[in-house]
């Protein structure tokens, strides 16, 4: 029997699923009647599956949320809500206000030929065919709970589409502002679709602009055509209050590359998955994370990267600095299969606690099928060190500032990794802010002034 948390989300579906299906497009609510049935049988995961042993999601998920399912515009000033640029990035900026396109302000600046970057639902009901190629097609539902509660409860979000050979220089960056005057649940959707050849950079912000409890779910589908190339940054700052569970799915051709990045720098609890997988041989994907974290704030990582074929490399390297009572997870599972053969993956996931109160779960894991591969791992878990620590205190460098200078160091290594320079730039920054407790909260939102 279904625990009262899933109860909740199969009766509002039972009693609001024409309303739901009235303001979204066919080629969503095709998938959504199935996926509820999954979550139906899968309910939310408990920590006995492998997965989710660190996180209890039904927790998340138990309080009574509001749902936006009548598509009520919200009134916000994304400019206004938003000040928290990324200086000297000059982007294509794009905003999304909870889970819906925000259209009123775009950017100047015209995309590359044939580059769409617009509200999922609308070009849904515009190129049906296209969208139902590809739409819920590498996120299954019958796979995991999350999953399926948000492809039946998403009735918006973004679409990205780069067609064949074409290069967007500009960096297509996303404001996710959740704004509401009641606790909020939203759920988000977004496709990208790269065909051939084709190459873009893109940075996804999340931010909080109101002082309520939100639950955010999203599920991003990545199609990653043959020679094309994606890089994809998650930024997160938002507040104490605020729940977010992503689960991110990239599908490699031959001789694509991907570089995914994941920064958590203020948060409540976090939850990312991501689930890569190479389709296509010479393939290679860069994926880091980047987490602070202090007080109770819980970030939970989960990655799987399947090796499906040969010739493929993968890299991993996630940081984790814990303060406070912090928690943090990372595990990550390589999987290379029978004939994937020439397998070159690196993982590796190095994490410093602050405190004797923090606590850090790593579960780095190999499981492989093939015998010509080169694959390591490694993890460590440490505190401060010591003899740094009384080395800098006898220079005359104070506790606190050597404790910061040392996790500064640590954490420099991943940002290094980021090839959006001025975006690196701004981590140092925002990082250092950070440490030194000045980042309470995101500096852009309201709450902060």
């Amino acid at each position: 029997m279904a625990m009262h948390s899933e109860k909740q989300y199969l009766d509002l579906y039972q009693s609001s699923s024409r309303i739901i299906k009235k303001n979204s497009a066919e080629v969503l609510n095709a998938v959504r009647d199935a996926a509820f049935e999954d979550f139906r049988r899968l309910g939310f995961p408990s920590r006995k599956i492998e997965r989710y042993k660190y996180t209890d999601m039904s927790a998340i998920f138990e309080p009574d949320y509001g749902l936006n399912l009548n598509r009520l515009e919200i009134p916000v000033d994304p400019y206004e809500a938003f000040r928290c640029d990324v200086p000297n990035l000059s982007t294509s900026l794009y905003f999304v206000v909870n889970d819906a396109f925000y259209n009123k302000a775009l950017p100047k600046v015209e995309l590359p030929e044939g580059v769409i970057v617009d509200s999922l639902s609308k070009i849904a009901a515009e190129s049906p065919e296209f969208i139902g190629k590809y739409y819920a097609k590498i996120a299954k539902t019958d796979e995991d709970g999350i999953t399926a509660l948000n492809t039946f409860l998403a009735q918006d979000g973004l679409l990205i589409y780069v067609p064949k050979n074409v290069k967007v220089e500009r960096t297509i960056q996303v404001i996710n502002i959740l704004r509401s005057d009641v606790d909020l649940m939203v759920n988000r959707r977004v496709l990208i679709v790269m065909e051939q050849g084709a190459e873009a950079k893109f940075l996804f912000c999340d931010h909080a602009a109101d002082d309520k409890n939100f639950l955010a779910t999203q599920v991003i589908e990545a199609f990653v055509g043959e020679n094309a190339s994606l890089d994809l940054y998650c930024l997160e700052e938002t507040h104490y209050k605020n729940s977010r569970v992503s689960n991110v799915y990239i599908e490699q051709q031959a001789n694509s590359r991907v570089n995914h990045n994941v920064i958590t720098l203020h948060n409540g609890i976090t939850r990312n998955r991501l689930d890569l997988v190479f389709k296509g041989e010479g393939a290679e994907c860069f994926c880091n994370g980047c987490v602070i974290a202090d007080k109770n704030q819980v970030v939970d990582n989960n990655t799987l990267i399947d090796h499906q074929v040969g010739h493929c490399t993968s890299n991993e390297l996630y940081k984790y600095v814990l303060d406070g009572e912090a928690r943090g997870a990372f595990a990550g599972r390589v999987l290379v299969r029978h004939g994937a053969q020439k397998t070159t993956s690196q993982e590796t996931n190095q994490n410093l606690c602050a405190t004797k109160t923090a606590r850090m779960f790593t579960q780095p894991m190999l499981e492989i099928y093939a015998d010509d591969v080169k694959c390591a791992h490694g993890s460590t878990v440490g505190q401060l060190n010591d003899a740094a620590l009384f080395y800098m205190q006898q220079r005359g460098v104070s506790r606190e500032e050597a404790k910061l200078l040392l996790q500064f160091a640590f954490i420099n290594e991943v940002i290094d990794k980021m090839e959006l320079e001025p975006l690196r730039d701004r981590l140092h920054h925002l990082v250092e802010k950070r440490f030194r407790g000045e980042l309470n909260k995101c500096e852009g939102c309201k709450l902060c002034k």
